[in-house]
């Protein structure tokens, strides 16, 4: 139940407390009274549509703060701490809205930073406005279900039902993560499995590495000579050292 109201610099208001005790209460007035102002208020508490038109002429900013008694409808606790706010029990619920002169605006919930969707939702559910040109709460087919669970007392089958969703998506979770770990472990076989046929294809012997390594030093050698001599022929010149250069160069690649 809305119990307090705090307006401040919003249209005509500079500064309004307005309380509320249980029961009904009538707001009357003459037009242009500020009843609508009032309205206006709640609703940006509330989470509705913010307009800069609503700051009133002169001020940085207009705010508006709506208490409400503590919750003790359990989907209603549910729905505001899924959406990250903490209410503790016995505690005020307090929704409030702050607007800049230049039209942005900031919510909280219970003080803490809230969205104006979150805001908007929690809002929905504290109060609804009947208006001459506007829907109510019994024609949102949203909150049919809502209705006819809680006339049914079926509040028990729910949560029971709610259980059985948690376990089922518990369940599928593990199920993929299982699928996850199968395919890692069938990718790491496939990998391994050609790593072996590689292996089995260079058939390697025992004390290859080191006659490939001996091998590798000959050439290296054979490599130099080669180079040497190449470079010496080119130095020296003459055709029968030429020949003579060119018979050992043979020799030399012939033995490589």
């Amino acid at each position: 139940m809305l119990t307090a109201l705090s307006i401040r610099d919003i249209v005509l208001v500079d500064a309004l407390d307005l309380e509320v005790e249980g029961g009904l209460t009538v707001l009357t007035g003459e037009t242009g009274a500020g009843k609508s102002i009032i309205l206006d208020a709640l609703g940006l508490a509330l989470g509705a549509r913010a307009d800069a038109g609503l700051v009133r002429s002169g001020a940085k900013q207009a705010s508006a703060t709506a208490v409400f008694t503590a919750p003790d409808d359990p989907a209603l606790i549910e729905m505001i701490a899924e959406r990250g706010f903490d209410v503790a029990p016995g505690e005020d619920l307090i929704l409030r809205r702050t607007l800049a002169a230049d039209g942005r605006s900031r919510a909280f919930v219970n003080d803490q930073p809230a969205g104006v969707t979150a805001l908007r939702e929690i809002g929905q559910a504290l109060v609804e406005v009947h208006g001459q040109h506007e829907t109510v709460g019994l024609l949102d087919w949203k909150t049919h279900r809502a209705l006819l669970d809680n006339y049914g007392g079926l509040q028990p089958q729910l949560d029971g039902v709610a259980a059985a969703a948690e376990k089922l998506k518990a369940a599928e979770r593990t199920v993929a993560d299982l699928k996850a770990v199968a395919a890692d472990a069938a990718s790491r076989a496939e990998e391994l499995t050609q790593n072996l046929a590689d292996l089995d294809d260079l058939d390697p012997r025992a004390d290859e590495e080191t006659e490939l390594a001996g091998e590798r030093a000959i050439l290296g050698a054979a490599e130099k000579a080669v180079a040497d001599l190449a470079d010496a022929r080119t130095q020296l010149g003459g055709d029968k050292l030429s020949q003579k250069l060119a018979a050992a160069l043979r020799a030399v690649e012939h033995a490589r």
